[in-house]
């Protein structure tokens, strides 16, 4: 028997078959999927690899597989997708496979990896009748020794710190009470329980709207029938999609099955897994990066094992370890974090579709600004759409306000905040209830200029401006993260005129401190959520520790439910409306009305929307909060301009240290793409990026429209994949089907 291998690499040169024998005493073990060490190169290491296949002939096999680890093996039908993956991503399969395997587990190093945590419980090891007789008599007359073993007679079975802790003795004495044999230490594995601080309180379902309930039947059938369906839940703000996703996972517990809730924010998974664990408590488990790489782990294992029956997570949790999925959900399903920004760049709605197909499962979108790809798909009965158009409580959609600025500037105020957002939020710090402010750029000013000569301090590493942060007193650049020290001279021609331009969420901050100085804020973006579990207690504080204002960018808008919030301020809405995207107007609305459905939730509502375009539409259909009249305007335009849902955008990026080197590489491969484009395929000719140099690395790109086929994938993978561009250690080749990003 011969196995096909794909070694664990991320080379380019290395992302082939290659054959080793199977010895006689694994063949009765060995499977596809299988993690196997080879002999490999001319090196005595053992390589890390995988089993795509299995055969009984091979004209190359001349070594045998040395060992197979069972434990951190893959399914068969991993494999699969990880074939499919590496073919629609243009990357390496083993790039596929480590977003398969246990958090902590993908090092080539057994000695790296993440392991099940052990640690010694202590038991008693005599009947508890027998310590009280020995007590009694005396037999047992240190204080220390009673004091544990009465700790014990109650709470048998604890973790040794934890007993050490509780009890304030130390581990000497345990030795004397397990060598007297009153007590025994027994290795077991140790839970790292990511909800071990969570007190939550059990609800049950509530009753449906008729909106709620027509949804709610429609799934339900393809969940009783086991039948494949794509549903998109379009509801606006407050309209109860939650609930209806819960009712539906309880049909798919009680048929022996198990759910995948996807949602797009770290900052949202707290509030969803506490909605989660209320309905159906412990059988819940979550998946993000916030959390410990052992947590992570314990929790994939659980989900493995069949303990935990739900997985909330971010984009990766699609990948978690369920054997009989019955359903997947993406909530807020518009989101742009969906879709991957490194290797492989996968788009987790498609792989969604993938295993609810493959699963007889129902799949589930839901969001109150549906993407306009979703939608359209949706008018051509591509998609179930089901509509919720009311609130789920009865209240009412709350009142949005546009204020010109071009007006407040006219009138003599130069602040962030107008006259009349300043009165709002005065009425509401007057009646005790909360206002957002929503900025979408932190730090303190975006950019840095030299009013005499023009110089734009920009950093060493990226052809982009530096960001001032006022609480490190630092420059900073946003795509390296490279830091500089402030300037108050220019470099260039020594002038003094130094200004600093633009407005983050520090400045704002800094503002809202000086016009209401005796308001409790609370800031919240990337720079305020370093630290683990720090989103969740920003919201936590704002929630239950009486703070006015709530300052943030993009991880307040979306999806959470603050009662007390009666008044959101938009700083400055047209912010995104000119930046280099086909999609920049569509996020614009989406950013407006879902940070408007943050006001209002249980009492009457306002949103002041501050712009410098009140004429654009977009700002126009936030303002009525008309998700349909928008999708009508923007669909007629993209027709017209053919862009998605009309076609497909593919990005080909080069990067590299040597700008001649970059500029040949993508050349060659536009003459390659040109010598196979047909009338279906639209190449353009390679130009620098927008940004044109990250990290020390120049930037071109390459734009294709087209509608991705089989066929596309064949031509593109055939341009990318020449020799001279394996063999350039320099410049880099990626590959982006419908980006996040232009740049």
């Amino acid at each position: 028997m011969y196995a096909e291998v794909i070694i664990n690499s991320d080379a380019k040169a290395l992302n082939r078959i290659f054959d080793y024998i199977v010895p006689n005493d694994m063949q009765n073990i060995i499977k596809i999927g299988a993690r196997v060490f080879v002999p490999f190169g001319r090196g005595t290491k053992l390589a890390d690899g995988f089993v795509i296949d299995l055969k009984d002939k091979s004209e190359f096999a001349n070594k045998e597989i040395a060992k197979i680890e069972i434990e951190n093996s893959l399914t068969e039908e991993n494999i699969v997708l990880a074939k499919l993956m590496a073919r629609k991503y243009f990357c390496n399969i083993s790039d596929c496979i480590k977003l398969m395997l246990p958090p902590g587990t993908q090092s080539k190093d057994i000695s790296n990896r993440v392991k099940e945590k052990t640690g010694n419980f202590v038991f008693l090891n005599k009947p508890k009748d027998e310590i009280e007789i020995l007590i009694e008599n005396r037999k047992i007359k240190s204080d220390k020794h009673i004091k544990v073993l009465r700790f014990l007679e109650k709470n048998d079975g604890i973790y040794i710190s934890d007993l050490e802790q509780i009890t304030e003795v130390n581990r000497s004495v345990f030795k004397t009470i397990e060598k007297n044999g009153y007590i025994k230490l027994v290795e077991k594995q140790i839970e790292r329980n990511p909800f071990i601080n969570k007190n939550i309180e059990r609800d049950i379902p509530k009753k449906l709207t008729e909106e709620q309930q027509k949804c709610f039947e429609g799934i339900n059938f393809c969940i009783q029938n086991e039948e494949f369906s794509k549903n998109l839940i379009y509801g606006i703000t407050g309209s109860g999609k939650t609930e209806i996703y819960l009712q539906l996972i309880q049909k798919v517990l009680e048929k022996g099955k198990e759910a995948i809730v996807l949602v797009p924010e770290i900052s949202l998974t707290p509030q969803m897994v506490d909605r989660f664990l209320a309905r159906f408590g412990d059988i819940v488990a979550v998946l993000h990066s916030k959390l410990s790489a052992g947590e992570r782990f314990d929790e994939w294992q659980k989900i493995s094992n069949g303990e935990k029956k739900i997985i909330i997570g971010a984009r990766s949790a699609i990948f978690g370890p369920v054997k009989k999925i019955g359903i997947i959900i993406i909530d807020e399903e518009h989101d742009m974090s969906y879709k991957a920004d490194s290797t492989p760049r996968y788009n987790a709605k498609d792989l969604a579709k993938y295993l609810a197909e493959k699963n007889n499962c129902p799949l589930v979108l839901g969001s109150a600004t549906p993407d306009m790809i979703t939608m359209h798909q949706a008018k051509q009965n591509e998609i179930i759409l089901y509509t919720l158009k009311n609130r789920a409580n009865n209240a009412r959609i709350p009142k949005v306000e546009i204020v010109d600025m071009r007006n407040e500037l006219a009138i003599g105020n130069r602040s962030m905040i107008s006259f009349k957002l300043q009165e709002e939020i005065n009425k509401n710090l007057e009646n005790k209830k909360q206002t957002i402010l929503f900025l979408n750029r932190r730090g303190y000013s975006t950019f840095i200029m030299c009013r005499e000569c023009g110089y734009v301090a920009k950093c060493k590493n990226c052809n982009i401006s530096l960001t001032y942060h006022m609480n490190v007193n630092k420059l900073k650049c946003h795509y390296c993260g490279y830091e500089a020290d402030v300037i108050n001279e220019c470099p260039e021609c020594r002038s003094k005129k130094i200004k600093y331009f633009g407005t983050g969420t520090q400045k704002l901050e800094n503002e809202v401190h000086k016009l209401f100085p005796n308001a409790n804020t609370i800031r919240m973006d990337l720079d305020t959520v370093t630290k683990k579990n720090s989103h969740e207690e920003i919201l936590n504080k704002f929630k239950k520790e009486n703070i006015d204002i709530l300052l943030g960018t993009q991880m307040i808008v979306k999806g959470h439910h603050f009662p007390k919030v009666t008044l959101v301020g938009v700083i400055t809405a047209d912010a995104s409306l000119n930046l280099e995207d086909y999609r920049a107007v569509e996020r614009t609305f989406q950013t407006l009305v879902q940070v408007s459905g943050r006001a209002g939730r249980e009492e009457n509502g306002n949103v002041i929307i501050q712009t410098y375009n009140p004429d654009h539409y977009a700002i126009i259909d936030s303002q009525k909060q008309d998700y349909d009249l928008f999708y009508n305007q923007e669909i007629s335009l993209r027709k017209m301009l053919n862009y998605p849902p009309f076609c497909d955008i593919i990005l080909i990026n080069f990067s590299g240290k040597k700008v001649d080197e970059v500029k040949k590489i993508s050349n060659l491969v536009y003459k390659k793409l040109i010598s196979v484009q047909n009338g279906n395929i639209n190449v353009y000719k390679p130009v620098p990026s927008p940004v044109d140099k990250i990290q020390n690395n120049y930037r071109w790109r390459i734009i294709i429209k087209c509608k991705v086929t089989s066929k596309i994938l064949d031509i593109i993978n055939y341009a990318i994949k020449d020799d001279i561009i394996k063999k350039s250690k320099d410049t880099k080749v990626i590959v982006d089907i419908n980006p996040n990003t232009m740049n």
